[in-house]
């Protein structure tokens, strides 16, 4: 057990609220300046801002303009970046830049959270070729002065034997490929000496921590992107996740750059304070919600409840292709709306397409009109008491199966 000197990562994590808004505000204001003052960014609508709620002012970066930005300009299209070290590639194509300063990516506080440091052999089997994830975690294992071994993806058997010759103790990676080097290992009868994982990039379901709880491994998840580096990560309060103390978060409505209420379910948008790489109001495409309080670990800044699937809800229906950003410009002509939901379902082998509208007051042929508008399809509108359409950040609901 960690005493209190050494409990936290570093002084940031138990910064009050207000000290916190304040540093972050003044980093936004620096990172912003640095934005205006490139000839070249491609970074449109971009201002200045008197304090963070300002913010939500400003236009959301989506990936699919990055890749198009990307295409006419590569690698980074336009947008100002200094001091890269690696230049890496994600399925699009996008490109990402990678840095050499210590923990550029953020990693570190993560892996401290999840009780790993000095001493460690961490086998690191995210991929290093091509995507950052392998250089991400290294770079994190380097700023807790453990060692590394680069392990990347696949052949079992010599991960095993590498596992046991070098000492393991600590592994990153997915959360289950672990557990395919735990059962290789118990079939070629070696005693593995690992006892801690930090895993990422894919879902950690509990009956899979409990495998490795049930094995004496302590398992921890972090939340991170090749573009951002680490958003949020798990304590050992494993109450949410913890935001990283070098990103702004956001969450809003799918389709728009509107905050919603604490606790709602919308996409995750990031702000980052990396200088070397300035990514502003980028939307990660992935949902989730603001949890209320602060962790019982003592660390102070926001949490969300993790990773609760994608914003991108785009779906066809009778032949025509409806998304957030459809149901977003609806709403927006109605004031009085608080939320819409769109349902595509089937009637015998006819699509349906039903909208659900929660509002004070409004007629449904008026609201009718306005969505054959927005959507350029005619649906059924139900008008639905507030508060009454789940929390689940969906805008377009497809209902029909396809097997």
């Amino acid at each position: 057990m960690r005493d209190a000197v050494t409990q936290f990562f570093d002084t940031l994590e138990t910064r009050s609220a207000d000290q916190r808004a304040a540093d972050h505000l003044a980093a936004l204001q620096a990172q912003i300046a640095r934005v205006l003052a490139a000839p070249d960014t491609c970074l449109p609508g971009i201002g200045a801002v008197a304090s963070l709620d300002d913010l939500a002012r400003l236009p959301v970066l989506r990936k699919s303009q990055l890749g198009a930005w990307q295409q006419a300009a590569p690698p980074f299209g336009g947008i100002p970046v200094t001091n890269t070290a690696h230049v890496f590639q994600s399925p699009g194509p996008i490109y990402e830049p990678g840095g050499l300063s210590h923990d550029w990516w953020r990693m570190g506080r993560f892996l401290h959270a999840a009780g790993i440091g000095a001493g460690d052999v961490v086998q690191n089997c995210f991929g290093y070729h091509l995507t950052p994830a392998g250089m991400i975690f290294e770079s994190g294992a380097r700023a807790v002065g453990a060692t590394v071994l680069p392990a990347g993806v696949g052949q079992t058997e010599l991960q095993v034997r590498a596992a046991k010759d070098v000492g393991s103790t600590a592994y990153a990676g997915t959360p289950d490929y672990l557990k395919v080097i735990l059962d290789k290992a118990d079939e070629m009868g070696v005693a593995l000496a690992i006892t801690r994982a930090a895993v990422g990039g894919g879902a950690l379901f509990p009956s899979l921590r409990q495998d490795y709880t049930d094995r004496g491994i302590s398992c921890l998840q972090s939340y991170a992107t090749a573009d951002l580096g680490n958003i949020a990560y798990e304590s050992p309060a494993m109450e949410g996740m913890i935001i990283d103390e070098g990103v702004i978060v956001e969450i809003v409505r799918p389709g728009t750059g509107d905050p919603v209420a604490p606790g709602e379910v919308g996409e995750v948008v990031v702000t980052t304070l990396n200088p070397d790489y300035p990514l502003i109001r980028f939307a990660t495409g992935d949902l989730s919600a603001i949890l209320p309080g602060q962790s019982p670990c003592g660390r102070t800044n926001m949490r969300i409840r993790g990773w609760m699937g994608r914003a991108d809800q785009t779906t066809k229906i009778k032949g025509m292709f409806v998304r957030p950003e459809q149901v977003a410009d609806f709403v927006a002509k109605h004031p009085e709306i608080a939320r819409a939901r769109v349902t595509a379902s089937r009637e015998g082998e006819m699509d349906m397409m039903l909208v659900q509208i929660e509002a004070e007051g409004g007629a449904a042929e008026t609201y009718a009109r306005s969505v054959t508008d927005s959507l350029k399809l005619k649906g059924r509108i139900e008008l639905v008491p507030p508060g009454s359409l789940p929390n689940d950040g969906k805008v377009i609901d497809d209902q029909r199966s396809y097997e």
